[in-house]
């Protein structure tokens, strides 16, 4: 089943979480163990992050510099492969603009297409620790929208190249972001929302937000986008605090604001345990809360949280 029809045939609120590939020299047991954990939730469908390679300069003895290329991570396209043929759960890998040529990007999609992954999250990416080379427009999308009309196109019988071949049978579906308290780069929040509204009139089945802390905010993001004629699910991403210092560093790396009941709480830890333990008390807090007011899903962020994400969903699942 596609991800908008697990949405929309449950019975209940749909659970679901992204991982992230392990480092290079780990293996996908990493990967396993995770959703070992966490598949008695019966997750809906399972999120595979992407990363770019990184770019950096390296001294050598004569002198010289070399540029240097390193990918940390697999890719997105062969982690979502072996979860969906050894779990039967529907994998959803995460195909990014940035660090990623329209080459590339056709390569993902004809192997997703051969491996009988179909669907998809299309996201910008991270634009830091790029080299200025995949700046060229020629070779890379600037914006996730640009990223979709490459997907409409191949869906279509579109090559990037502009010839065309012989459709798949099955078309990729897909999602993409959305931000309840507005993207870093965007000039105002109703320019967020302008582009939501694109995205979804250009295809997307759903839209997944970005980690928040106050349900208020989602509440009011989403009846602004009803209010635009955004009628497809809106999916709230939540993360578990775990450590004492995201009370600074996720506002800063992610520009999500922590409410002062929380922050207060937080600000009290004597240890990452105690702040942990109020993470996860938060997290059941806005779940309950996001459930009573009838979110089709539930999107979990386990990055370093899996624990918590296990606690978090034991109660509320």
């Amino acid at each position: 089943m596609r991800v908008i029809e697990h949405i929309n045939s449950s019975k209940r609120t749909a659970f679901s979480f992204e991982i992230l590939p392990p480092l290079k020299g780990n293996n996908i047991q990493r990967v396993y163990s995770v959703i070992d954990k966490l598949r008695e939730f019966d997750p809906a469908y399972i999120n595979i992050t992407s990363h770019h390679s990184e770019y950096f300069y390296k001294t050598l003895p004569d002198g010289r510099i070399q540029k240097m290329n390193v990918r940390k991570r697999p890719g997105s396209v062969a982690v979502a492969s072996a979860i969906q043929n050894k779990y039967g759960i529907t994998a959803v890998p995460h195909i990014i603009c940035k660090g990623f040529t329209k080459d590339e990007t056709e390569y993902a999609l004809i192997d997703l297409n051969f491996l009988g992954v179909y669907d998809l999250l299309l996201l910008r990416g991270d634009a830091k620790n790029l080299d200025p080379s995949q700046s060229n427009l020629d070779e890379y999308h600037e914006h996730a929208t640009d990223l979709q009309c490459q997907v409409n196109n191949f869906n279509g019988g579109i090559a990037v190249d502009g010839s065309s071949f012989e459709a798949n049978e099955t078309p990729f579906s897909y999602g993409m972001a959305c931000y309840p308290e507005k993207h870093e780069e965007a000039p105002n929040l109703e320019s967020d929302i302008y582009y939501a509204k694109e995205k979804v009139k250009n295809g997307a089945d759903y839209l997944v937000t970005q980690m928040f802390f106050d349900n208020q905010k989602f509440y009011d993001f989403e009846a602004r986008c009803r209010e635009e004629g955004i009628n497809v699910p809106i999916i709230p991403g939540i993360k578990p605090i775990v450590f004492k210092n995201q009370l600074t560093v996720l506002p800063r790396v992610f520009r999500s604001d922590i409410p002062e009941p929380l922050a207060s709480e937080l600000r009290q830890c004597k240890t990452d345990e105690d702040a942990k333990q109020v993470g996860i008390a938060w997290s059941k807090y806005q779940c309950k809360d996001l459930i009573a007011h009838g979110v089709p899903s539930l999107h979990f962020y386990t990055l370093l949280a899996t624990d918590s994400v296990y606690q978090v969903a034991r109660d509320i699942y």
